[in-house]
């Protein structure tokens, strides 16, 4: 069995690969368009990484300016993995950030910021949209409710996690980004920009 990529750098970050399946199957996601690589690293998952295996992959976490939680899916459906490593890199001095879809609530049917929050930093949220219609369009979620489950937990976010940004991707198609921005606002997070095609 070839080796998988379950930790990979770019520019200080480390970036921790620890699930491919995701609650969203986003059009403008390199999965969905035939790409197994993010830079120079091929992140397709042979079989779910255990908290050993992930652990062992991570080299001196407290040399990076953060750890962040973002691979080739949504690190929040393997969410006692996530706690377990996050806890680890706590431990060692480490910085931790999330990257999710905002979902986590929705799919584990109950709140787990209090749990993401005792091990969590920063949280960037994907909204994408300021609205279901286009939100559905560009993410296509497989759950129903999506969008207003994600502003739920946005709004939520900063009662347990310091640093929470929401990000939408300018270059889609009916995505206004100062609208976004505008919106983030009024749930009381950062924004930023992201650019369609760039990743890291």
């Amino acid at each position: 069995m070839s080796e998988q990529t379950l930790a990979y750098t770019i520019g200080d970050k480390l970036y921790l690969n620890i699930t491919d399946r995701c609650t969203l199957q986003c059009g403008f996601c390199p999965k969905h368009n035939g790409s197994r690589r993010v830079h120079d690293y091929d992140l397709m998952l042979r079989h779910r990484p255990t908290v050993a295996e992930i652990i062992d992959a991570i080299d001196g976490p407290a040399d990076y300016r953060e750890v962040v939680f973002c691979g080739y899916g949504e690190p929040t459906l393997r969410l006692r993995v996530l706690l377990d490593v996050a806890d680890y890199v706590k431990s060692q001095g480490g910085r931790t950030r999330l990257n999710t879809d905002g979902l986590a609530n929705l799919v584990h049917k109950r709140d787990v910021l209090p749990e993401l929050g005792s091990v969590i930093d920063a949280v960037s949220v994907s909204m994408n949209a300021v609205d279901a219609q286009s939100y559905n369009r560009h993410c296509q979620p497989a759950l129903p409710g999506a969008f207003d489950a994600m502003l739920v937990f946005l709004r939520a976010a900063p009662t347990y996690i310091e640093d929470v940004t929401a990000t939408a991707i300018d270059g889609l198609e009916g995505v206004d980004i100062e609208a976004c921005q505008d919106l983030a606002a009024s749930l009381g997070v950062k924004f930023r920009r992201r650019v369609l095609d760039i990743v890291g």
